[in-house]
């Protein structure tokens, strides 16, 4: 499931980051981004609220149970090791972390999963590459910029290394024109206004957007 999840991530570009939505809603949520051309979410743990993270892993688990096959369903903000566990028995194929934590990723890889750590600087990407990393995230990506992103490209271009951070359907095309192997869109995509409202059917619209703009 290793390598299924690494070519979706590389062919899809785009993973839908959820925060603060749990229950039947997080379904709803994901049939609606499914609808758009999602085929990977991450569903992230809220690190000032600890009692919500048996939340979060069932919904990881609801949407792996329910999209088997069709949506691949993953941990956010994952910063222990001890989280990687709960995320493995919720059923999650991949982990990202804001940071390159060297315990958060061998136990990551020891429970075949993917491991997304997050890094800015060039030290910190080759900190994570060499201590197992799948693919980086570079984080934030738009406070940097596609620029920065090219030139650390250019001597580090062996390492897979995913934009995160202010990525929308405006700017993904320059981020993979420069060289980033895909995305990661919150906010910009999981409008939380338009989830309390019930309009799904906006977050299938912005969705479908930004999957045309990432595969353009």
């Amino acid at each position: 499931m290793r390598e299924e999840t690494i070519r979706c991530a590389l062919e899809e570009k785009v993973v839908a980051i959820v925060r603060g939505v749990s229950g039947p809603q997080c379904l709803e949520l994901a049939q609606a981004l499914y609808d758009g051309g999602i085929r990977m979410m991450e569903v992230t743990y809220n690190q000032r609220d600890p009692g919500s993270w048996k939340d979060t892993a069932n919904a990881i688990s609801a949407i792996s149970e329910q999209f088997a096959g069709r949506l691949l369903a993953g941990a956010g903000t994952v910063t222990t090791p001890e989280l990687v566990e709960l995320s493995r028995r919720a059923g999650a194929n991949f982990i990202i972390s804001p940071d390159t934590n060297p315990a958060v990723i061998a136990r990551t890889r020891e429970l075949e999963m993917v491991s997304m750590p997050g890094a800015m600087t060039p030290t910190e990407i080759l900190s994570a590459h060499a201590a197992g990393a799948d693919i980086v995230k570079l984080f934030p990506a738009a406070a940097l910029g596609p620029a920065y992103l090219k030139a650390i490209l250019s001597p580090l271009n062996h390492i897979k290394i995913m934009a995160v951070g202010g990525v929308d359907a405006a700017n993904v095309g320059s981020f993979l024109k420069a060289g980033a192997a895909g995305a990661g869109v919150g906010g910009n995509l999981v409008n939380r206004g338009w989830i309390a409202e019930g309009r799904f059917d906006l977050i299938t619209e912005a969705a479908r957007s930004l999957t045309s703009a990432a595969k353009q």
